[in-house]
């Protein structure tokens, strides 16, 4: 049976994910060498700094095979030189007659560029097929480049009285299947960011299970300078960089061990930070701080994404209540997922 180019793009991504987890600032892309109808070779970006798909997949193949040959490829190929040279050169040596791309690539390095080599060689280059599901496969590279600010993600665990914890007390209030997708998912985002409170109250490590070349940088906004001379395990472990956004002079000037950096803010907003955090390459922040942080990044409108774990308890009128939303806002396209007692919903967010 003839497969179609979907048929084979679908493969291309299903590569491409075999990356999640590995390619920090790199996208996850996938390739297919296809030749009368048939799949000759795989390959996918398997962790940043690693050769690309294309390369992996035409590397398993002989000249007799790759001549005449049609590529799928989920991203476009890139034509300049960074920790790997150009992929359309070698696309162009290897005699390949036609190139299937899913989306185009949105980094000015590459954008159009690498089409427009294989086109001026007469490669058969073809565009847009499967181009929604690569985007959503690299969401948070996509809006990188094409916003110049990072793709923001507010979690928030709840119970059903809208409660997310009691003053002064670190609680767990999902269960254990809960926990683990959470870890999951910062494993998914190149930076964790809480608010001085959390920082203070759980004394956390905001570190993932999942184990990755480059764990995602730890974000505290401390603009008052509250954790000044406090012994936090953020400061003292070593174990991932932590990054401090301040307003206080005192705090910037403060002597860290090197894994900990500490910023000083002019206007002391979000946008600000933001700003910051896109001029050092970070392209995606899942913010686990408290209500007042996930209020301020609605009202500022920064945020493109919603996860809620609803945890079938009550803690009662002495706990703090949630985020209050005071913005006409919904969920696009929600997600419901049942994770053992939780339920987990998700979205992105909707500007009314």
């Amino acid at each position: 049976m003839m497969k179609t180019d979907e048929d084979f793009m679908g493969l291309a991504l299903t590569e491409a994910s075999k990356g999640r987890y590995h390619t920090w600032t790199n996208p996850m892309v996938g390739a297919v060498v296809v030749k009368d109808n048939q799949v000759l070779a795989t390959g996918y970006h398997h962790r940043y700094g690693d050769v690309h798909a294309e390369r992996d997949a035409i590397s398993k193949l002989t000249p007799e095979q790759l001549f005449n040959s049609t590529l799928y490829v989920t991203l476009e190929p890139c034509n300049h030189t960074g920790k790997q040279p150009p992929c359309s050169d070698l696309i162009i040596a290897s005699k390949i007659k036609r190139v299937v791309i899913s989306e185009i690539d949105p980094h000015s390095l590459v954008t159009g560029k690498g089409i427009k080599k294989l086109k001026a060689h007469n490669i058969s280059v073809t565009t847009g097929v499967l181009a929604q599901e690569a985007k959503k496969l690299n969401q948070h590279y996509v809006y990188f480049y094409e916003h110049n600010l990072p793709y923001v993600t507010l979690k928030q665990a709840l119970s059903l009285d809208h409660k997310c914890s009691y003053p002064n007390k670190r609680i767990q209030i999902t269960g254990n299947a809960a926990s683990q997708r959470v870890h999951q998912e910062r494993a998914d985002y190149q930076a964790i960011m809480v608010g001085s409170s959390t920082a203070l109250i759980d004394n956390p490590t905001l570190l993932t299970s999942i184990k990755q070349d480059h764990p995602p940088i730890r974000l505290v906004i401390d603009r008052r300078g509250r954790l000044l001379n406090q012994q936090l395990t953020l400061f003292s472990d070593n174990r991932a960089p932590t990054w401090i956004f301040t307003q206080n002079p005192e705090l910037a000037k403060t002597s860290y061990p090197p894994h900990v950096k500490v910023f000083l803010l002019d206007q002391g907003t979000l946008t600000e930070v933001l700003q910051i955090l896109a001029q050092n390459k970070v392209q995606s922040v899942y913010v686990e701080g408290g209500p007042a942080l996930m209020k301020s990044f609605v009202e500022e409108k920064l945020a493109q994404e919603l996860i809620t774990y609803f945890s079938p308890t009550f803690l009662g009128s002495n706990a703090l209540d949630g985020f209050e939303i005071t913005e006409n806002l919904k969920l696009i396209q929600p997600n419901y997922q049942v994770l053992d007692k939780d339920i987990r919903i998700s979205g992105r967010i909707d500007y009314v």
